[in-house]
């Protein structure tokens, strides 16, 4: 096992990813939401959580911000549940100074734990995500 965070599935419907870490996870499910937008930066502080469309997006979100992170997991987040909580989806340029950037998924909330409807271990070695079971999101 990569970490200690144990894969998790629910029923498949629209969801968006975002890499967490280890702790920042482990504190959300004793809070019952998940607060945290980016590495070290609250969805207070940036007023959306990052978020990614596909495992193409999270590896290379991945690489470039989490490759010294250790222990990572994995969040498939169900829109249609935050929705359900009134937090709303939006799919905004990766870069904000160009419009015309790739477009990734920004949540305006903290996200409910029950919005959270897959987990997945990861870690980033050698600049390449290691997620076991990633091959079947």
């Amino acid at each position: 096992m990569v970490n200690s965070v144990p894969a998790t599935v629910r029923p498949v419907e629209p969801i968006i990813w975002h890499i967490a870490l280890v702790g920042d996870w482990n504190a959300a499910q004793q809070t019952g939401t998940y607060a945290v937008s980016t590495r070290g930066r609250s969805v207070s502080e940036v007023g959306y959580l990052h978020g990614s469309f596909d495992a193409d997006q999270v590896g290379r979100v991945a690489a470039a911000f989490y490759a010294d992170a250790g222990p990572l997991v994995l969040l498939g987040i169900s829109t249609t549940a935050l929705a359900g909580a009134g937090i709303e989806v939006r799919a905004e340029p990766g870069d904000p100074r160009d419009p015309g950037s790739e477009l990734f998924p920004h949540a305006y909330g903290a996200v409910p734990v029950s919005a959270v409807v897959r987990t997945i271990p990861a870690t980033v070695h050698d600049g390449v995500l290691v997620a076991p079971g990633w091959e079947h999101a």
